[in-house]
């Protein structure tokens, strides 16, 4: 956001603080700078004093950038034996009225790095096409473009299973790269760290009693309902960005308890509680005794970017550890002084430095009060992508009657690398699978083809997913480690999101099949599904 004031406005971007705090979920839209933010600046240098300004829910819908927009087109190869022989995909998106810093970089550079998914298929092409409109801008939101690779690819390999007469769950794990090939370099150079996508398939297929589903299809159908399910497998890089590296530094107060200073805020993620227990692992004290200040304008100048791109624990929380790890070495030759012994006799255990083979010590953080700034560690982790994935699963029922879609059940077993806080891993993947949803059964931008005007510019038109369209989410961890980072951490936050479009829309398409429809494109609102179900009747 800061280089983007800087471009808008001229100002040095070192003259520049942002302060982001705790504002809710970002999800893409709100890491830009937008002209009002200009303006402000304009007006508070002009009266010389603060200026503040508060969008209403109206201007939100009209002017914040909108996601997705886009019209995907898929070609899917195969052998006589169902091998996966080439992908060729073409991707045209809606930029809107102008560009948004984001949007072309979203839909052009990601998507080629993961478009084969957790397939070996040798032969990949793609086309992407960015066409300016009368709409507002788009840009990034949760999944950044990857929901939409999967989306496509997963919907091909439907079709391809029910064309050349194939089980959808076997025709995968034909061709599921395997565990030994992994670190594994596709078509067209990405490099996938780590993954065992056959053990997700089998744990998704076991905790979904796949086997059990035509007892229940029929059981449906007795009820006059369609009942449909779907598995998919995904994969996603996280963890780009423009800096070369993430810088975090470790300070400690006048009490000598430390305090965490990282360029990546939180909005939703529970950094205050990631990153303490990251240190205090180090540490081996306790959390609470840690302060989190993320982005805080006052703190020692970082290099970095924000939360974005299910980054921030295995950059952020990996330069956190090395600088704990920094903050422990100064520490022992600290404490050889103050213990008036050898470096190479102390030892260093649950936050106190010892000397081996006695009952002298001395704790970290009093060393810290007493000898301030001497242990404040700057520590940087270089850049670098991860490829957390899953295999998901969804069953849905459809009401013929009124086109109305029930999610029965969903599994989700996922890959996000080691698992430092599960109850943290569990909310990205419930906020993830619950915006999937959204998008699946009922988000859409309608603009008035005569005018142009946004016809969905309120929540009395603008549908979101409500708590009684949920079903209890079933979660599953099954985590190789990444060799990227030493915390052996991927990305989580936008995996939700990424698995949950395919596979609640093979899942509605698998259901729609029993009453003759076997295309629609999403969202599968029930207006849409009763059309499209009458029309075959």
């Amino acid at each position: 956001m800061r280089d983007s004031l800087a471009t808008g406005t001229g100002v040095p971007a070192d003259n520049i603080k942002v302060h982001a705090k705790d504002v809710g979920g970002g999800f893409g839209v709100r890491t830009e700078g937008y002209s009002e933010y200009c303006v402000l600046m304009l007006a508070a240098r002009m009266l010389e004093r603060p200026v503040k300004w508060s969008g209403t829910r109206a201007e939100t819908f009209v002017s914040d950038h909108h996601a997705r927009a886009a019209k995907l087109f898929g070609e899917l190869a195969l052998d006589a034996d169902g091998k996966f022989l080439a992908l060729g995909v073409k991707w045209i998106v809606h930029g809107g009225g102008y560009l948004s810093q984001a949007g072309p970089l979203i839909n052009t550079m990601p998507p080629r790095s993961h478009m084969a998914g957790l397939y070996r298929i040798p032969q990949l092409y793609g086309r992407h096409k960015l066409l300016l409109t009368n709409t507002t801008p788009t840009t990034a939101y949760r999944g950044a473009g990857r929901p939409n690779v999967s989306y496509l690819l997963e919907r091909l390999v439907d079709q391809a299973a029910l064309e050349a007469g194939r089980d959808r769950v076997e025709l995968r794990r034909q061709n599921l790269i395997a565990k030994s090939a992994f670190p594994y370099t596709t078509a067209v150079g990405a490099v996938y760290d780590s993954g065992d996508p056959e053990a997700m398939l089998n744990m998704a297929v076991k905790e979904s009693n796949w086997s059990g589903f035509a007892t229940r299809r029929a059981l449906s159908q007795q009820n006059g309902k369609l009942r449909g399910i779907a598995l998919t497998m995904f994969v996603e890089p996280s963890g780009a960005g423009r800096s070369s590296q993430e810088e975090a530094a470790i300070k400690f107060g006048d009490s000598g308890n430390p305090l965490l200073y990282s360029t990546s805020g939180p909005s939703g993620q529970g950094h205050e509680t990631a990153y303490p227990e990251i240190v205090a692992r180090v540490f081996g004290t306790d959390a609470l005794t840690i302060e989190n200040r993320s982005s805080d304008p006052d703190g020692p100048p970082l290099e970095g970017d924000g939360t974005i791109g299910s980054r921030s624990t295995m950059l952020q929380g990996s330069a956190l550890f090395r600088a704990a790890e920094e903050v422990v070495r100064k520490g022992k030759e600290l404490a050889a002084k103050h213990l008036e012994a050898s470096a190479e006799d102390i030892e260093f255990t649950q936050g106190r430095y010892a000397v081996r083979g006695t009952d002298l010590s001395v704790a970290l953080y009093d060393l810290a009060r007493d000898n301030p700034g001497v242990l404040d560690s700057t520590a940087g982790q270089k850049i670098h992508v991860t490829f957390p994935g899953g295999a998901h699963v969804a069953e849905v029922e459809i009401d013929p009657e009124t086109g109305e879609v029930a999610l029965l059940d969903y599994v989700a077993v996922d890959d996000c690398g080691v698992a430092l806080n599960h109850t943290l891993i569990e909310g990205q993947v419930h906020g993830g699978i619950v915006q999937g949803l959204g998008q699946v059964f009922c988000e859409q931008c309608v603009y008035d083809p005569q005018t142009g005007q946004l016809v969905t510019g309120s929540f009395m038109d603008y549908a979101m997913p409500r708590a009684s369209d949920l079903v209890h989410l079933r979660l599953f961890d099954h985590s190789t480690p990444s060799p990227n980072n030493p915390l052996g951490v991927k990305g989580v936050g936008e995996a939700g999101t990424t698995g949950a479009v395919p596979t609640l829309a093979n899942a509605v398409l698998d259901a729609l099949r029993q009453g003759g429809v076997d295309k629609l494109d999403i969202p599968f609102t029930p207006s849409r599904v009763w059309e499209a179900l009458a029309s075959k009747a």
